[in-house]
């Protein structure tokens, strides 16, 4: 499996009510080449990563308004590019116009990832942005076609980077994770949102054997 494959299929894919970051365009937010930076983010985050041993793939559900529509990137917001950029040792551009967004996900997320001394690839069950009827800027969760459409990708990332295990980002993410991949290097984590942090942070740290079980940014 090529990277180049893996590609063109994520800029083919398309569903009702569903933004394609590699693809689509923002008529509010986004810049006019704004689809291409983040393909080539994307890419350049692979081939890197695909010329190390990659220990670990944290997957979460779906791409976010706030982060991945943004950043092409599973959870990673704009405040989160830099320390992207240092983890997997590419330079990542900002696709959007005016002030850089945040998502209290990627905000948890990222105050551990850093922390970790192992190379970590981060992806998506659904590795697009679902939403609402009309409602552009709303999340929801992915129907069961886009599931397997999302899981046909996901077992293409699996190929390229050869990962040592999943780490499965809340419950959806863990069913869908043991679909594609060896249930006892499949490991579910809580996810941070709706008052899982506390539990997030210590599964985390208890994973990875990290001392602090408190969350950096508390």
């Amino acid at each position: 499996m090529s990277i180049q494959s893996l590609l063109s299929e994520l800029v083919a894919f398309e569903s009702p009510c569903v933004f394609n970051p590699y693809n689509d365009i923002c008529e509010v937010f986004d810049k006019k080449n704004a689809n291409l930076i983040r393909l080539n983010n994307l890419e350049l985050i692979l081939a890197e990563l695909s010329r190390k041993k990659v220990e670990s793939i944290w997957i979460g559900r779906d791409l976010g308004h706030r982060g991945g529509r943004r950043t092409g990137l599973a959870l990673t917001d704009e405040g989160s590019l830099a320390f992207a950029s240092d983890l997997w040792g590419v330079e990542l551009q900002k696709a959007t116009k005016g002030m850089a967004a945040y998502e209290r996900t990627a905000a948890n997320i990222w105050s551990y990832v850093g922390l970790i001394k192992s190379n970590i690839f981060m992806w998506n069950v659904f590795p697009f942005h679902p939403h609402e009827v009309d409602r552009p800027f709303t999340n929801r969760s992915h129907t069961a076609n886009e599931r397997d459409a999302g899981l046909a990708i996901l077992q293409m990332v699996l190929e390229i980077l050869r990962p040592k295990n999943i780490v499965a980002i809340g419950n959806d993410a863990y069913r869908c994770s043991l679909k594609v991949y060896k249930e006892d290097q499949v490991f579910k984590i809580r996810h941070p949102s709706y008052g899982g942090e506390k539990d997030f942070a210590s599964q985390i740290s208890a994973l990875y054997g990290l001392n602090d079980y408190n969350s950096p940014n508390t």
